[in-house]
């Protein structure tokens, strides 16, 4: 996959609230609501606004969480987290802890400080001391991370080997990814896996129902799509004997099925056997998608869609054929909410099922 392009390089990988005074039930309307910004006073310096300011761990200790290279387990309530991967330092912030480190992100609308809108948001509402922010686009920064001095890592949604999972584990305890496959878990994963490693069990629940609410609500503002089939694709206008599908196992195909649209038969079929959130497929074989009912792809919305149909293999598929594709503008925000985390999706949602239900509008 050298080819792969930049939104796919979750970080690592080749491929892309409140203040505590206000309390915990604040800080969770705010994750899962989608709360407007509010005036930020936080600093870029990177610390921990964590500790005896934030919301208590209501679990006992320790904690043992089973991951891809062994089990760790956690000792007392951390105070000091630092994120790797994809999301996670959403699902912190959503608990209302500010993390003390962060990959920037890589993919989106990002902001000066590294972040996307809605973990701007989080972290301006609960107030403090910005995390640190390091750059994972090629590697992981395993020096920058100590340099945080935390005393949790968290990688649930990332690609940590298992030798970079034995340095971190030097610096702090550490959870690498919990899915089955290196950046397979979902968002649901993400946040149920940080509240349990953080005590905080019974607020990642919360935080959870509340998601699942506001994806419900988006789904029902639109008839005729809840039990469409979907998939999730990438084609490369340069290079259209190519398909890349993410496949059964990966958080966006997984992020569709829970908003009603399973996952294609035809995508379950190609992801056995891979060990692999995204797979090529030869353009060749473009006809085995016959029974995908929506396409999500990332491109330019006013020239890709043509593109494929006029190409004679791509144009094979049902979908692309009648135009039930729904491209999302690349680097948008809404293309980095397609993998989501639970503040992009109360954020995103609405924007997300409105392009999911054009394209199931193109279905006769």
């Amino acid at each position: 996959m050298t080819d792969t392009p930049r939104f796919l390089t979750r970080a690592v990988s080749r491929r892309g609230i409140f203040s505590a005074a206000a309390g915990t039930a604040a800080v969770l309307g705010l994750s899962a609501c989608g709360a407007g910004s509010s005036s930020s006073g936080a600093s870029s310096s990177g610390s921990s606004v964590a500790g005896s300011s934030a919301p208590k761990a209501t679990d006992s200790f320790p904690v043992s969480i089973k991951h891809a290279w062994g089990t760790t387990t956690i000792d007392s309530a951390p105070s000091r987290v630092a994120t790797s991967g994809w999301s996670g330092e959403d699902a912190v912030l959503a608990l209302g802890v500010m993390p003390v480190g962060m990959p920037k992100a890589n993919y989106g609308v990002v902001d000066k400080n590294g972040m996307l809108a809605w973990t701007a948001k989080a972290a301006a509402a609960l107030g403090g001391t910005l995390p640190k922010t390091y750059d994972e686009t090629d590697s992981l920064d395993t020096e920058a991370i100590a340099d945080t001095e935390p005393d949790l890592i968290l990688g649930i949604s990332s690609g940590i080997t298992k030798q970079q999972y034995t340095t971190l584990s030097e610096i702090a305890p550490t959870v690498p990814y919990t899915s089955k496959i290196a950046w397979g878990a979902t968002w649901r994963d993400v946040m149920r896996d940080t509240a349990k490693a953080m005590g905080r069990s019974a607020d990642g629940t919360k935080v959870i129902a509340d998601c699942e609410k506001k994806m419900a609500a988006a789904v029902a503002a639109h008839k005729g799509l809840k039990g469409r089939t979907a998939a999730v694709m990438y084609f490369d206008p340069k290079k259209l004997s190519t398909i890349g599908i993410y496949t059964a196992g990966d958080a966006r195909p997984q992020y569709l099925a829970d908003l009603g649209l399973p996952i294609a038969d035809s995508v379950t079929r190609q992801s056995k056997g891979t060990t692999s959130f995204y797979r090529d497929i030869s353009a060749e074989n473009a006809d085995v998608f016959s029974d995908v009912d929506i396409i999500v792809c990332y491109g330019d919305p006013k020239t890709l869609l043509p593109t494929l149909q006029k190409d004679p293999l791509l144009s094979k598929i049902t979908a692309v054929k009648r135009g039930s594709v729904a491209v999302i503008q690349d680097n948008s925000e809404l293309a980095s909410a397609v993998s989501p985390s639970v503040l992009s999706i109360p954020d995103q949602v609405g924007a997300y099922t409105k392009a999911l239900a054009e394209a199931a509008a193109k279905i006769g």
